[in-house]
Protein backbone atom coordinates (compact mmCIF):
# COMPACT_ATOMS: atom_id res chain seq x y z
CA UNK A 1 0.00 0.00 0.00
CA UNK A 2 1.20 3.39 -0.69
CA UNK A 3 0.99 6.23 1.59
CA UNK A 4 1.50 10.08 0.65
CA UNK A 5 3.04 11.99 3.83
CA UNK A 6 2.07 15.96 3.58
CA UNK A 7 3.91 18.12 5.65
CA UNK A 8 6.02 21.81 5.38
CA UNK A 9 8.24 20.12 7.75
CA UNK A 10 11.08 17.84 6.78
CA UNK A 11 11.01 16.25 9.93
CA UNK A 12 7.67 15.65 10.26
CA UNK A 13 7.24 14.07 7.19
CA UNK A 14 10.57 11.96 8.13
CA UNK A 15 8.63 10.87 11.10
CA UNK A 16 5.58 9.89 9.69
CA UNK A 17 7.04 8.35 6.95
CA UNK A 18 9.35 5.90 9.32
CA UNK A 19 6.04 5.11 10.76
CA UNK A 20 4.17 4.14 8.03
CA UNK A 21 7.06 2.22 6.75
CA UNK A 22 6.98 0.29 9.86
CA UNK A 23 3.63 -0.58 9.05
CA UNK A 24 4.00 -1.84 6.10
CA UNK A 25 3.72 1.35 3.54
CA UNK A 26 5.30 2.72 0.72
CA UNK A 27 6.03 6.32 1.59
CA UNK A 28 6.05 9.46 -1.24
CA UNK A 29 6.06 12.98 0.53
CA UNK A 30 5.58 16.38 -0.64
CA UNK A 31 6.16 19.43 1.11
CA UNK A 32 2.79 21.20 0.07
CA UNK A 33 -0.53 20.72 -0.82
CA UNK A 34 0.45 21.80 -4.34
CA UNK A 35 3.71 19.30 -4.72
CA UNK A 36 1.01 16.38 -3.39
CA UNK A 37 -1.28 17.05 -6.27
CA UNK A 38 1.49 17.14 -8.44
CA UNK A 39 3.12 13.39 -6.53
CA UNK A 40 -0.15 11.94 -6.63
CA UNK A 41 -0.37 13.03 -10.81
CA UNK A 42 2.64 10.53 -10.59
CA UNK A 43 1.80 7.75 -8.34
CA UNK A 44 -2.49 7.94 -8.48
CA UNK A 45 -2.58 4.79 -6.42
CA UNK A 46 -2.13 5.95 -3.18
CA UNK A 47 -4.30 4.36 -0.34
CA UNK A 48 -3.47 6.75 2.48
CA UNK A 49 -2.97 10.42 2.87
CA UNK A 50 -1.24 12.01 5.73
CA UNK A 51 -1.87 15.86 5.54
CA UNK A 52 -0.91 18.49 7.53
CA UNK A 53 -3.06 21.16 8.12
CA UNK A 54 -0.68 24.70 8.33
CA UNK A 55 1.40 24.60 4.61
CA UNK A 56 2.59 26.72 2.96
CA UNK A 57 1.10 27.41 -1.17
CA UNK A 58 -1.72 25.37 -0.65
CA UNK A 59 -2.70 24.46 3.40
CA UNK A 60 -4.23 20.70 4.24
CA UNK A 61 -7.67 21.71 4.46
CA UNK A 62 -7.70 22.87 0.22
CA UNK A 63 -5.57 20.00 -0.51
CA UNK A 64 -8.58 17.76 1.18
CA UNK A 65 -10.99 19.66 -0.62
CA UNK A 66 -9.08 19.04 -3.72
CA UNK A 67 -8.70 15.29 -3.28
CA UNK A 68 -12.48 15.15 -2.53
CA UNK A 69 -13.32 16.79 -5.66
CA UNK A 70 -11.54 14.92 -7.53
CA UNK A 71 -13.14 11.59 -9.38
CA UNK A 72 -9.81 9.94 -9.74
CA UNK A 73 -8.35 10.96 -6.32
CA UNK A 74 -11.87 10.90 -4.16
CA UNK A 75 -11.45 7.45 -2.77
CA UNK A 76 -8.03 8.18 -1.04
CA UNK A 77 -8.38 8.14 2.87
CA UNK A 78 -7.27 11.11 4.26
CA UNK A 79 -6.48 11.51 7.88
CA UNK A 80 -5.27 15.59 9.06
CA UNK A 81 -2.06 15.10 11.65
CA UNK A 82 -2.07 18.80 13.17
CA UNK A 83 -1.54 20.77 15.84
CA UNK A 84 -4.77 22.30 15.49
CA UNK A 85 -7.01 21.18 18.64
CA UNK A 86 -10.00 23.29 18.84
CA UNK A 87 -12.93 21.62 18.42
CA UNK A 88 -14.12 23.85 15.41
CA UNK A 89 -11.10 23.48 13.74
CA UNK A 90 -11.43 19.38 13.63
CA UNK A 91 -15.05 19.68 12.44
CA UNK A 92 -13.68 21.73 9.79
CA UNK A 93 -11.33 18.94 8.32
CA UNK A 94 -13.97 16.73 9.15
CA UNK A 95 -16.39 18.58 7.02
CA UNK A 96 -13.82 19.63 4.22
CA UNK A 97 -13.50 15.33 3.82
CA UNK A 98 -10.83 14.66 6.49
CA UNK A 99 -11.66 11.35 7.31
CA UNK A 100 -9.78 11.05 10.42
CA UNK A 101 -7.75 13.35 12.62
CA UNK A 102 -4.72 13.14 15.17
CA UNK A 103 -2.80 15.89 16.98
CA UNK A 104 0.74 16.36 17.27
CA UNK A 105 2.41 14.60 19.13
CA UNK A 106 1.33 11.43 18.78
CA UNK A 107 2.57 8.12 18.73
CA UNK A 108 2.74 4.91 16.48
CA UNK A 109 -0.09 3.62 18.55
CA UNK A 110 -2.34 6.49 17.95
CA UNK A 111 -1.41 6.07 13.89
CA UNK A 112 -2.22 2.44 13.96
CA UNK A 113 -5.44 2.31 16.00
CA UNK A 114 -6.71 5.49 13.90
CA UNK A 115 -5.82 3.04 10.86
CA UNK A 116 -7.93 0.50 12.22
CA UNK A 117 -10.47 2.58 12.68
CA UNK A 118 -10.95 3.50 8.72
CA UNK A 119 -10.18 0.10 8.07
CA UNK A 120 -6.49 0.78 7.00
CA UNK A 121 -4.79 -3.38 7.67
CA UNK A 122 -1.28 -2.88 8.03
CA UNK A 123 1.05 -5.75 6.93
CA UNK A 124 3.07 -5.14 10.38
CA UNK A 125 2.40 -3.48 14.02
CA UNK A 126 5.65 -2.40 14.40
Amino acid sequence: MNALVVDDSRAMRQIIGRILKGLGFEVIEAGDGREALARLAEVPEVDLAMVDWNMPVMNGIDLIRALREDPTLGRVRVMMVTTESDISRVAEALGAGADEFVMKPFTTDMILEKLQMLGIETVKTT
